[in-house]
């Protein structure tokens, strides 16, 4: 276990210390674990309190949480275990006046029956108290009785909901009655690709095979209600509202807020990603979606996974969505793009004309295709170099760029200027990384090199790469010896240069630049990277050679092949 902790049994209370220290707002009680509003007036001028909490690994559940318009008090509990009747009954304590408290509470055994004696204790001396429980997980419809269903994320919304109220000063009954009200209309369910690890344990708490999910799970690492092979995300968006929609809790014509909750270690990519198919599903089947947030609202520590929640509004409860909150974890906003494409404006080039192809264009389009195929093939090869002292995409970037050469039709190829320059401004549109720009320009420079020669010499042709080669020193500033794609560039033109300069046929001044780009991609290994990347690593990058030189060798072999 690799966590960034002091000792496993003060997580909880080091955890605390440092929300507050970010957060002016809030305070935490000296003696239990217990963060609540620090502006709030004397217990006499207080509006309605609302608390919340639970066990901690949820964050940034229940603490960030705290703040105007929201929670007034949030208890927290050791990991994953339900914070102490007594805990729960100094936050009650600290927070409210004669107005009283409304408790939210998901639904699992420890939190109701902590927070319910506490609401008696409390009652007994005296301050108003209603219990709110969520149980919105739909995962269990076919498990155990409705009322019996775990609280999981959708219980942030709760949170929200009721807080807005309580800050519009309406009564405890009348407070308690929205928070009724939105939890009736709530669904919620998550999707998990692996385990999270409890700081104390050590350990993951289950194991899943490589390609295996649990769907269903809650939000204690427990497993889920059912385990099923790995799937593309729109089908397991689809999955989780079918099972809403099977629950009786969605149709067309519904007005929804929609949550997309990470569980802890789901990078916001992949929620955005989530997010997109939860949309376009919900819109696909009528359902006009008025609110929607992704992020990591309410997490089981570090586990991968995420889950929706569905709270039907109408024109009030999105009144108080919209509330104000000074709550530092509340993503606000949520409103919905509705129009999210523009048209394209089209590329600034015109149409590729159908032309007669060259003798010399067909060779270049011969010649193309077999980079492509050597490159496409090198991807893995390409991938692994690019991993150790890069950030592993040059495989990808290859790949995506040999293929868009393999997708231009016969026509651009009509001589050799116009394959070059079709060819770069096909990788320049392939690969958005640093390749991309290089071979592009490379390629655009040749072409200009070019322009006007139906039929170009060896000569013609060395002096093209030359000044192709120039193009790419020129874009990067990289020259010979700083461990880059110019270090098997430069001697490979050069060899070619000077060898068909001496009179040697072109296919062994080709063997020639071969062997000198081989040469000078092995020698990167024993360079100290000076840009990109892998300058970022010092030597840490030697001993292994450059990917981008290693790159180079596949084409000019490639080349060669023809």
């Amino acid at each position: 276990m690799k966590k960034l902790i002091n000792d496993p049994s003060i997580v909880v209370r080091e955890m605390l210390e440092g929300v507050v220290a970010l957060s002016p707002a809030t305070i935490l009680l000296a003696d239990e674990n217990v963060v609540i509003q620090s502006d709030l007036p004397e217990p006499a001028k207080r509006k309605v309190a609302v608390l919340s909490g639970g066990g901690s690994g949820h964050e940034p559940a229940h603490a960030g949480y705290v703040g105007r318009g929201m929670l007034t008090a949030a208890v927290a509990g050791d990991v994953f275990t339900s914070p102490s009747t007594d805990a729960v009954l100094a936050g009650i304590r600290a927070a409210s006046g004669p107005a009283g408290a409304l408790l939210i509470v998901k639904n699992y055994t420890g939190d109701r029956l902590n927070f319910g004696l506490a609401a008696e204790l409390a009652r007994a001396e005296g301050i108003p108290v209603e219990i709110i429980v969520v149980a919105d997980d739909v995962a269990l419809r076919e498990t155990v009785p409705a009322d019996r269903r775990r609280g999981i994320a959708g219980t942030v919304l709760i949170h929200k909901l009721a807080g807005a109220a309580a800050e519009q000063g309406l009564p405890l009954q009348e407070v308690a009655r929205v928070a009724r009200s939105a939890s009736e209309q709530l669904s919620s369910m998550g999707i998990s690709l692996g385990p999270c690890t409890l700081p104390a344990v050590g350990k993951p708490g289950f194991s899943l095979g490589e390609q295996e999910i649990e769907v269903g799970l809650g939000i204690h690492g427990e497993q889920g209600v059912r385990r099923i092979p790995i799937a593309p995300v729109d089908q397991l968006v689809s999955l989780v509202l079918e099972t809403i929609e099977a629950d009786g809790r969605l149709k067309s014509g519904d007005r929804v807020v929609l949550l997309v909750n990470g569980l802890g270690a789901t990078p916001p990519m992949e929620l955005s990603i989530v997010a997109r198919s939860a949309l376009a599903a919900l819109e696909s089947k009528g359902v006009s979606v008025e609110r929607a947030w992704a992020g990591t609202l309410l997490s089981a520590l570090d586990m991968p996974g995420f889950s929706l929640s569905i709270l039907h509004v109408d024109i009030r409860s999105l009144e108080l969505i919209d509330a104000p909150t000074s709550a530092d974890a509340w993503p606000r906003g949520g409103a919905v793009n509705r129009s999210r494409v523009l048209p394209s404006f089209g590329s600034a080039e015109g149409p590729i004309e159908s032309r007669t192809i060259s003798p010399s264009g067909e060779r270049l389009q011969k010649t193309a295709q077999a980079v492509a195929i050597a490159l496409i093939a090198a991807e893995a090869h390409l991938t692994e170099l690019d991993s150790i002292t890069g950030d592993g995409d040059l495989g990808a970037s290859m790949k995506r760029g040999a293929e868009a050469v393999l997708a231009l039709p016969d026509a651009a190829f009509a001589d050799v200027a116009s394959g070059l320059m079709a060819m770069g401004d096909a990788l320049r549109r392939a690969i958005a990384g640093s390749s991309g720009p290089f071979y592009a320009t490379a390629l655009l420079r040749a072409s200009r090199q070019l322009a006007g020669i139906e039929t170009p010499t060896s000569a013609e042709m060395a002096g093209a790469f030359s000044a192709a080669v120039q193009a790419v020193s020129d874009l990067g500033g990289a020259k010979a010896g700083d461990r880059t794609m110019i270090d098997a560039l430069r001697p490979a033109a050069d060899a070619f240069v000077t060898s068909l300069a001496q009179g040697n046929p072109t296919r062994e001044a080709w063997q020639e630049a071969i062997t000198a780009g081989i040469v000078g991609a092995e020698a990167t290994k024993a360079m100290r990277p000076r840009l990109g990347r892998a300058s970022y690593l010092g030597d840490r990058a030697i001993g292994h050679p450059d990917g981008g030189a290693v790159a180079v060798t596949v084409w000019l072999k490639a080349i060669a092949a023809v």
